[in-house]
């Protein structure tokens, strides 16, 4: 069927729910807006799905999300024991993620698969921890991660607590085709709960999380001799953080953390911020505020879903500065290697994993400490990967894994990006900078002087609707077909095209690459400079990453403008 048969479908289909009908009546005029609506299933990937709040195909409402659910219940079912073994559901703070929630709960158990809800709203990584903890078979949690407030989406995690790997998201898919939006359809909450397959989920599995992450702390008697004089201004920019990364703050020893009040409570409108992302400089505009006030050496900000960190400090100026991803994850990485180095509790095997359009300052932190570097590609699933892979394999310890899209992880109790562990780990290594009277702007420079003045830059350019597609399919197109020389006047020295999986040098001679096929390419540069372009896996978007290094961040800074101009003129 085309988009307007679906459309007059969905009017028949939906008749009882008023909300459903107001909306489409709303737009039976105009045929752009059924179009978009309907033009479409909303496509559940690697990351389940994540779409527009509305009626429609293409958006996210109880019926996208009831058919997702039915298609991994019916997968669950085919897997014996799994349904016995259950499903752990959490949600965020965004528009119906409760909801969504719920109705995900009583469609599994419908099916006869055991639920187990929380509560109330819960961060990512602690749905993570949950399903390990709980042994259940799958999580999901409802969360459009740091998006603006008119997303919502349906994330899907497998046993080992990390995002479900290609077989398990192919048993789903397949299955999606054959069920149609009026078939999934929950169970009452009386009688599921009668029957023993809803199970409300509290207090103590948050106290197990918070142990399990307090055991991650590098140096506890250096976060509680300098807990004291330390300052931090924190803000959940109305998300599922503002609980447990203050009490995690609190029980490491932190006494001085100030929250901002207009950000404190949950409220998916997002009201205070154009998107609720501490990769915007905008998201900070009020916690910045707060931490000139009070003076704060720390100021730390958490998406939605307590997933991403952004950093803000303090300059000597009384001016304030924001941290890329890659200069948070860099001082981590540095701060953990070396507190463990001294403390003699670097394992000798120890591997940290990152993406590879994260900065290559990590790899030169990483030779120096004579430890294990491991690229991956984007997305924390393949950094969960290789931490599964260590453990079945003994050949690694994990010590640390990062992205540069502002998730951190140090523990493999969560299997996702932790924004609650991140915080913990920054306090320690702010209070590790405050002890010897400098601040963690002085460290990272600091690392700038040993390792070179890395920089980097992320440009996005966003390609909305049914067309948005058939121009980022046809930019990749293009840029494999016509293979550029240099950028900017930096010459290509090599190209990886990790949809074909090979490495093609400038003088045609090629080899096959390890990682796993993905619509990729990364040209490597002349200087160690490189350039990477990708379509986003979750907003209809194209990314351009470009990451150089230089005896100065003057020269970097030049020289990555010259490179991403380049690009987008390529693009």
């Amino acid at each position: 069927m085309n988009a307007m048969e679906l459309y007059r479908q969905w009017l028949s289909d939906f008749a009882d729910d008023a909300e459903t009908i107001r909306e489409l009546t709303d737009i039976r005029n105009d045929a752009a807006q059924i179009e978009d609506r309907f033009y479409r299933e909303l496509e559940f990937g690697t990351a389940g799905m994540r779409g527009i709040l509305g009626a429609g195909t293409n958006r996210m409402n109880i019926y996208t999300v009831r058919r997702a659910t039915l298609a991994l219940a019916q997968s669950i079912l085919a897997i014996p024991g799994g349904k016995d073994r259950g499903v752990v559901i959490a949600y965020d703070s965004r528009i119906k993620s409760d909801v969504f929630a719920r109705q995900t709960a009583l469609v599994l158990a419908g099916m006869g698969v055991k639920a187990m809800l929380f509560e109330s709203l819960r961060p990512v990584p602690v749905l993570s921890f949950s399903v390990r903890h709980t042994g259940a078979i799958a999580g999901v949690v409802i969360t459009a991660s740091h998006n603006p407030s008119v997303y919502n989406g349906y994330k899907v995690y497998w046993s080992d607590g990390g995002q479900m790997p290609p077989d398990s998201v192919r048993a789903i898919t397949d299955r999606l085709p054959g069920i149609s939006y009026t078939q999934a359809q929950p169970m009452e909450e009386k009688e599921a709960i009668q029957k023993g397959l809803l199970t409300i989920l509290g207090g103590k599995i948050d106290d197990d999380y918070i142990a399990a992450v307090k055991k991650l702390s590098v140096n506890p008697g250096l976060a509680r001799e300098m807990g004291r004089e330390l300052k931090i201004v924190y803000t959940p920019l109305h998300g599922s953080g503002n609980i447990p990364v203050r009490r995690i703050l609190r029980e490491i020893g932190m006494e001085n953390v100030y929250v901002v009040e207009q950000q404190e409570l949950p409220d998916g409108r997002f009201p205070t911020v154009k998107v609720p992302n501490p990769e915007d400089p905008g998201a900070f505009a009020l916690a910045v505020e707060l931490q000139k006030q009070v003076g704060a050496d720390l100021c730390i900000g958490t998406d939605p879903d307590c997933d991403r960190v952004g950093v803000a400090c303090m300059e000597e100026d009384g001016g304030v500065r924001l941290l890329s991803g890659n200069q948070i994850g860099c001082v981590l990485l540095h701060y953990i290697l070396s507190q463990k180095k001294l403390l003699g509790t670097l394992p000798e095997n120890a591997a940290v994993v990152s993406s590879i359009v994260s900065t290559d300052m990590a790899k030169a932190i990483c030779q120096d400490f004579g430890v294990t570097y491991i690229p991956v590609l984007t997305g924390f699933k393949y950094i969960a990967e290789q931490i599964k892979h260590f453990e079945e394999t003994g050949r690694y310890t994990f010590v640390f894994g990062f992205e540069e899209s502002f998730g951190f992880l140090s523990g493999t109790d969560v299997r996702d990006k932790d924004g609650v562990n991140a915080c913990m780990l920054l306090a320690e290594a702010a209070c590790y900078y405050k002890k010897q009277g400098m601040t963690m702007l002085d460290g990272l420079e600091g690392l700038f002087r040993k390792y070179g003045c890395y920089g980097d830059k992320v440009v996005s350019v966003v390609l909305p609707g049914k067309d948005g597609l058939a121009k980022m399919s046809g930019i990749m197109t293009r840029l494999r077909e016509n293979c550029p020389r240099d950028f900017g006047g930096v010459a290509v020295e090599a190209v990886n095209d990790y949809l074909t999986g090979v490495r093609t040098d400038a003088h045609g001679g090629t080899q096959k690459l390890s990682l796993p096929q993905s619509n990729v390419l990364y040209y490597e540069l002349d200087g160690g400079a490189w350039v990477c372009v990708r379509p986003s896996g979750t907003e209809p978007k194209i990314k351009l990453y470009a990451n150089a290094v230089t005896q100065s961040h003057d020269a970097t800074e030049a020289l990555l403008t010259r490179i991403v101009d380049a690009a987008q003129a390529l693009m």
